[in-house]
């Protein structure tokens, strides 16, 4: 089920009122991304098929999530100028088990529907980190910290978005958001298939 009205201006989860502008977590925190979306909250039979789709090789559920996201906001996307689509990167030893990147996937889905370009080299993960949904506030700032580096080659745009399967935090976007800042990034939006519900 889409998330319905009222949600946070920022992040896009469920708030308790129109009057609410921002959830308790980006009322809390500054953000170093702009805006975000999400297509479900992170339960029943979305938290299932992401689960599917990361861990049983269901790859072929990204290009079903990604026409949903397409639907959904492609508009918003559009309306944003958006230059390029950036997947939030698993490290390479995840990836290796794995098989594959299910935000790679995702965004070239996306791009290839959107007609965006897509680039896969841009953000890099340093680290290994641990899974963010295990930690604490604090234990989730400390395991993402130099956990992530951007390509020096890269030909900076000024409005991009990334894209990732679940923002459980909002931790993991706000790191790669600030470092696309610090290299000269103007907007920095993100998209993912399920949102946490929060507080």
């Amino acid at each position: 089920m889409y998330i319905k009205e009222p949600r946070c201006m920022k992040c896009g989860k469920p708030v308790s009122s129109v009057e609410q502008e921002f959830c308790y977590d980006c009322s809390r925190y500054n953000y170093a991304y702009d805006q975000g979306r999400s297509l479900w909250l992170h339960s029943g039979e979305a938290a299932a098929a992401i689960y599917q789709m990361k861990f049983h090789n269901k790859r072929c559920y990204a290009a079903v999530f990604a026409q949903e996201m397409a639907v959904r906001y492609g508009e918003w996307i559009r309306r944003n100028f958006v230059e390029e689509i950036i997947p939030v990167p698993l490290h390479k030893s995840r990836k290796k088990a794995r098989g594959f990147n299910q935000a790679e996937l995702l965004a070239e889905e996306l791009g290839r529907i959107m007609e965006i370009p897509v680039n896969k080299k841009v953000v890099f993960r340093i680290r290994n980190t641990k899974p963010q949904k295990f930690l604490d506030d604090r234990q989730r700032q400390d395991n993402l910290k130099d956990a992530f580096g951007v390509s020096r080659t890269w030909n900076v745009k000024e409005k991009v978005l990334l894209i990732d399967d679940i923002y459980t935090t909002g931790n993991t976007i706000h790191r790669i958001s600030s470092l696309l800042k610090r290299v000269g990034v103007q907007k920095v939006y993100f998209l993912t298939i399920s949102i946490g519900q929060g507080l």
